[in-house]
C-alpha cells in the first residue's frame, strides 16, 4: 500500500504533512495522542488502554487505516510527532474482520443493505496545541483525498458527546433528531436493549441556539457538510461519552459543502 498522501496545491505547509500509518512508532505515536485527549483530557477509564505505557489501544487498531496529522518539528523517536488523527476502516476489510466498531453500539443492517461502498470513521482527535483552522483543514483534506481514492460513497462512525449523562445532553439530541435525522433508507437505530429508551424534550420549545452550542464542534461540522444522525444514543461509559451515529452520503453533499470538505487553502 502507498502510505502517502499528497498535499494538495496551496495546502503544503512546513509545520504539517498529512499520511497514512507507515510504522510501528506512527501507529504508537497515534495511540499515545488518543490515550492524552481522550483518557487524560476528557477522563476517559479505556479499560483496553495500556495505562502505563500510556497508550489507547484496541483489538481492532491492526485492521483500520490510520490516517495521521504529523508535526513536522516533532521527533518520531519520541513517539510525539502525530498530533491528528483519524481511524479509518473501509467496508472490504470490515467484511473480512466480520464487524464495524460501531456495531457494538448500533444496528447498521441499513448501511450494508444501501449496496453502496462504506467506510467507518472513529478515534477522531487533535492535539490541544494543535486545535486551529489550517491543522484541521489538512487533516480534512487527508481524509477527502482517501475518501475520492477508494471512491467511497458513505463515510459514517460513532461521534460523541462528553458525559455518559445523555439527559444533559437532551435538548441537543431532540434537535439534531428534528433536524437531521439520516433518511428511512439509511437510517441505523440504537441496538436493542441497549439503554432505557431517551426521554427527550419537544423539539418545537427549543431554544435553537442553545442546541447548536450544546452540540461539539465535530459533530456541527459534519451536519455542515450535509451530514445525518442516525436514531438513538448510546451511553459508552467506558470512554464517558453519549455517542450518536453519523452518516455521510458523499452524492448528496452540495458542491459548496464539498468544496469546503476539500478546498485548498487553509489558514489558521
Amino acid at each position: 500500500m502507498d502510505h502517502r498522501i499528497s498535499p494538495p496545491e496551496g495546502t503544503r505547509d512546513a509545520n504539517y504533512a498529512v499520511r497514512l500509518a507507515a510504522s510501528e512508532a506512527d501507529l504508537l505515536s497515534a495511540q499515545r495522542l488518543r490515550y492524552a485527549v481522550f483518557v487524560e483530557e476528557l477522563g476517559a477509564q479505556c479499560s483496553g488502554a495500556d495505562h502505563v505505557a500510556r497508550l489507547e489501544r484496541d483489538a481492532l487498531d491492526p485492521h483500520f487505516d490510520h490516517l495521521l496529522l504529523i508535526d513536522r518539528h516533532a521527533d518520531p523517536q519520541e513517539l510525539n510527532h502525530v498530533v491528528g488523527v483519524y481511524r479509518l476502516l473501509p467496508q472490504d476489510r470490515a467484511e473480512a474482520l466480520g464487524r464495524f466498531y460501531s456495531d457494538a453500539e448500533f444496528d447498521l443492517t441499513p448501511l450494508r443493505a444501501s449496496g453502496r461502498k462504506l467506510v467507518e470513521l472513529g478515534r477522531s482527535c487533535v492535539h490541544p496545541a494543535h486545535r486551529r483552522g489550517a491543522s484541521m483543514v489538512h487533516l480534512w483534506n487527508g481524509l477527502a483525498e482517501y475518501v475520492i481514492a477508494r471512491e467511497i460513497e458513505i463515510m459514517f462512525g460513532v461521534a460523541s458527546f462528553h458525559g455518559a449523562d445523555p439527559q444533559r445532553h437532551a435538548e441537543a439530541l431532540s434537535w439534531l433528531y428534528a433536524n437531521h435525522l439520516a433518511p428511512e433508507a439509511l437510517r441505523v437505530t440504537l441496538r436493542p436493549g441497549s439503554e432505557p429508551p431517551l426521554v427527550l424534550p419537544d423539539p418545537a420549545g427549543i431554544d435553537r441556539r442553545a442546541a447548536l452550542a450544546a452540540i461539539p464542534p465535530l459533530i456541527r461540522a459534519y451536519l455542515r457538510l450535509g451530514g445525518f444522525v442516525g436514531q438513538g444514543a448510546f451511553i459508552d461509559r467506558d470512554f464517558n461519552t453519549t455517542d450518536v451515529c453519523l452518516i455521510m452520503d458523499t452524492s448528496a453533499m452540495s458542491e459548496r459543502a464539498f468544496d469546503y470538505y476539500t478546498r485548498k487553502s487553509p489558514r489558521a
